[in-house]
């Protein structure tokens, strides 16, 4: 049994490679998110005392309940790298194995574990014999390539060697984000699992969540590009549900979300390269604000903080603007 929040209530953030980093997480815990997961780490790049890997691993008092997601190919590296995390504070874990970057597969970590399912529950029995019950996860995709699908009973496998809980996002490796999540499938994986499951795969918005929630019967969702779209999805997915906690107060227009995200980034990773994280971040967040385009053109060669705060202001101010009337001179 898991120890963290599994509920149709609670949605998770999901581990993004580039985009879940620590001001991210903590936008995101701010706006709802029951969970947040890191991005994946190398379990071997742990030993290595690479700056990017402990990077990865940036945390504070307020980024909690954190999942650390490991990539690996064996069980005893993996093993290692729980212990070490854990030996610092780190309580929970995931396994990814639903990478399909080629650098992760060409060394059997990631997507190519769905090919060795042996091998596969050996490394989440692993992580488990460290980190202790309740506290390791697994997160698959349907197969590495169609028609070669994980069989369901590997659900009951990891379920037997310790595992707390299981993300299914719907779609073969090989697909990446191309064509349409199968969540029929996901629903025969949810009924074969004797533990929970968390739903993956297109959820763009709460009101997906909570359909695939109904249609699937997971324990509880995942939120991915979703949040990268919008990291409100959170409040408004916990609208949907009167059981949730709600934010302590209404949910802030796109434009706070985008101070509030940028005041992180100066606070826990005020560099160049958190910099350059909003550069990809903000123009999607603006996506549907009519009239900003140019705004978004002039985000993508961003090269201040103060520069973004001088854009997001004129952002606000087209928020701000009247509809013009139909067939009214512009």
């Amino acid at each position: 049994m898991s120890h963290l929040p599994i509920a149709p209530d609670a949605p998770w953030l999901a581990p993004l490679a580039g985009f879940s980093d620590l001001p991210f997480r903590l936008l995101c815990r701010e706006l709802g998110a029951a969970v947040a997961v890191t991005e994946m780490v190398s379990a071997k790049g742990l030993f290595y005392d690479s700056r990017n890997t402990r990077r990865l691993l940036d945390t504070c008092p307020a980024d909690s309940p954190l999942v650390v997601q490991l990539f690996g190919a064996e069980p005893d590296p993996l093993a290692r790298a729980a212990a070490s995390l854990a030996g610092t504070g780190y309580t929970y874990f995931d396994l990814n194995c639903g990478c399909s970057v080629r650098k992760v597969v060409k060394t059997r970590a990631g997507a190519a574990l769905l090919s060795a399912p042996d091998r596969l529950v050996a490394c989440a029995a692993a992580m488990v014999q460290v980190a202790g019950p309740g506290r390791v996860g697994v997160k698959l995709r349907l197969g590495p390539k169609p028609p070669a699908r994980v069989d369901l009973e590997v659900a009951g496998r990891l379920a037997e060697a310790g595992v707390a809980w299981l993300t299914l996002h719907p779609r073969y490796a090989s697909q990446g984000f191309a064509g349409v999540a199968d969540h029929d499938a996901l629903a025969a994986f949810v009924a074969a699992s004797p533990v929970p499951v968390l739903a993956s795969g297109d959820l763009m918005s709460a009101a997906d969540g909570q359909r695939v929630l109904a249609h699937t019967g997971a324990s509880g969702v995942m939120y991915a590009r979703g949040a990268m779209a919008d990291p409100r999805i959170f409040a408004h997915h916990a609208a949907r549900y009167p059981g949730a906690a709600a934010l302590p107060g209404p949910v802030p227009p796109v434009c706070e979300v985008i101070r509030r995200h940028a005041a992180l980034c100066r606070e826990y990773a005020d560099d160049r390269q958190a910099l350059l994280r909003m550069r990809t971040a903000v123009p999607r967040y603006l996506r549907d604000l009519p009239g900003c385009r140019a705004l978004r053109a002039r985000l993508c060669r961003v090269d201040s903080w103060e520069e973004l705060g001088q854009i997001i202001d004129e952002a606000e101010g087209l928020s701000h603007a009247p509809t013009p009337v139909a067939g009214e001179m512009s």
